[in-house]
């Protein structure tokens, strides 16, 4: 029974990774697939927050911290991959060549690499939020605390690109990226080899994340959100599981910041700014904070209403999506993954009832 429950949780993440694998068989034109891989980016930044905030119940409100960090670390890669007309002299990115930079930066030098590029684009959120975790979580600080520190300290790293013109791009960010290319293959983000890399990426963390969550570390976290006393009761270092909750969200939105920089080839500091980063939480709890795919999907379904809604509304629909918000939030508190688990056990109970009702009929009728 264990084994077929377990494999029951698993299936909807693998018909869900199924289905946008197999877009591309059925969509074939370039901006509606560079679109999707774009939704699908956004989504495994949701799910990531999702990992920390639904199942170890640690709101980041700075989640756009680890996304802003992957997107330039990859922007960074690229911008030194570009054609000579986007560089200066010595190669040097053209925004360093207005301001006056004549040698390129040492720590820009080892972005020559794209290998280099993919792990600071992991490693480095990963490293940022494990040592924020590491002062808060030892400290004891938890709840609203935690989401005002990180909503600082994403304000500060906002600040921080801004201000640094001549190594960043400033407000502009880094723009005219070349297309990322990794073992001959050149990923053009309006064609299928680049979509196949965003859905292969999410499907991969998907069923990565969903592995973890249903591992000790994983029931420990959970634990972990249901109250503290008792996990430090049984003996468990509770502030190493959130920072290591903490990490690996931030590491998964670096993924996501990656990938979302490549398919609009530039990174800008809005990637670090306070409405996205929101934007990621509405997300979570549209789709329901407590499940990975949850998440996922509610960030697709709300890009792909915005980008709706703004078509046929120009002026209104940032009214319409914030009702649709409301209402969702009233009356799904655990969001769409929420609703569809409530009908499952709908279901499932009325099918155990209805078998329990016949079980005496088939019993008379053998005597």
């Amino acid at each position: 029974m264990p084994r077929i429950t377990s494999a029951a949780q698993f299936l909807p993440y693998i018909l869900f990774c199924g289905a946008i694998l197999a877009v591309p068989s059925f969509v074939s034109d370039p901006f509606l697939l560079n679109k999707f891989a774009r939704y699908l980016a956004l989504g495994l930044a949701a799910a990531a927050l999702a990992l920390s905030w639904g199942y170890c119940g640690i709101l980041n409100l700075g989640q756009g911290v680890g996304f802003g960090l992957g997107a330039y670390a990859m922007a960074m890669h690229l911008k030194l991959k570009t054609s000579p007309v986007h560089t200066g002299s010595a190669g040097l990115p053209d925004f360093m060549v207005w301001n006056n930079l004549d040698h390129l930066p040492w720590f820009w030098q080892p972005f020559h690499s794209g290998l280099f590029a993919l792990a600071a684009a992991v490693l480095l959120p990963a490293l940022v939020a494990a040592l924020l975790g590491w002062f808060m979580f030892r400290a004891r600080i938890a709840g609203v605390y935690v989401a005002i520190i990180t909503l600082a300290m994403l304000a500060v790293t906002n600040l921080v690109f801004v201000d640094q013109q001549a190594y960043t791009g400033g407000l502009n960010g880094i723009t005219d990226l070349a297309w990322f290319e990794m073992g001959g293959v050149e990923f053009d983000p309006y064609s299928p080899a680049f979509y196949y890399l965003s859905a292969g990426s999410l499907a991969f963390f998907l069923m990565l994340g969903m592995v973890f969550t249903r591992s000790k570390a994983g029931l420990v976290l959970r634990a972990i959100r249901g109250g503290t006393d008792r996990v430090l009761f049984f003996g468990y270092d509770m502030a190493s599981y959130q920072c290591l909750a903490f990490s690996l969200s931030a590491g998964m939105s670096g993924v996501a910041g990656m990938l979302y920089a490549m398919v609009l080839e530039f990174a800008s500091p809005t990637f670090m700014g306070v409405p996205l980063s929101l934007s990621m939480v509405i997300w979570a709890a549209v789709g329901g904070r407590g499940s990975l795919l949850g998440a996922t999907v509610g960030a697709i379904l709300v890009n792909g209403t915005q980008g709706s809604l703004s078509e046929a509304f120009l002026n209104s629909w940032q009214l319409i999506l914030g009702a649709l918000f409301i209402l969702v939030v009233v009356f799904l508190p655990n969001g769409l993954a929420g609703l569809v688990h409530n009908l499952g056990a709908r279901l499932s109970g009325r099918l155990r009832g209805m078998a329990a009702d016949r079980a005496p009929s088939a019993l008379l009728n053998r005597r």
